[in-house]
């Protein structure tokens, strides 16, 4: 699969990544991360992970602990000064396992085509107003 360079807007790397979530493929999930990005998942008590190589295991661990994973995207809103909201769902299964069913929200900023941070909520509506405050912060 070829993947096009990152000269797009926020919305658009968003919404990209979300497609490299869905395929599988971790380079290309990480392809969307700078050496110091934040994937932050504290929000439900899973840790944060900074830069390319924690990233991307945490990624492995994460998707790979299932026989088969779907992210969709739900929503997806450019706020403006590089800060993104999305809601999405996760769909997995493994066999002898109950399927894991998530929807969540994630806020992203972005800079020059890099996602600098991505924090994951539980609660898509007091995400939504921490993207909002983020956004208008920036500004």
């Amino acid at each position: 699969m070829s993947h096009e360079p990152s000269t797009s807007t926020a919305l658009e790397q968003a919404r990209r990544s979300f497609e490299a979530a869905d395929s599988g493929d971790y380079d290309w999930m990480i392809s969307f991360y700078g050496p110091d990005s934040t994937f932050d998942m504290a929000p439900w008590g899973l840790g944060t992970y900074q830069g390319l190589v924690a990233i991307k295991a945490f990624f492995k661990d994460w998707i790979g602990a299932f026989d088969e994973f779907e992210m969709k995207v739900e929503e997806l809103v450019d706020l403006s000064n590089g800060v993104v909201f999305a809601v999405a769902r996760q769909s997995a299964s493994s066999t002898g396992a109950n399927p894991l069913h998530l929807r969540h929200a994630a806020v992203s900023v972005w800079e020059d085509g890099v996602a600098v941070l991505v924090r994951n909520y539980p609660d898509i509506e007091e995400a939504r107003a921490i993207a909002i405050e983020l956004a208008e912060s920036r500004g």
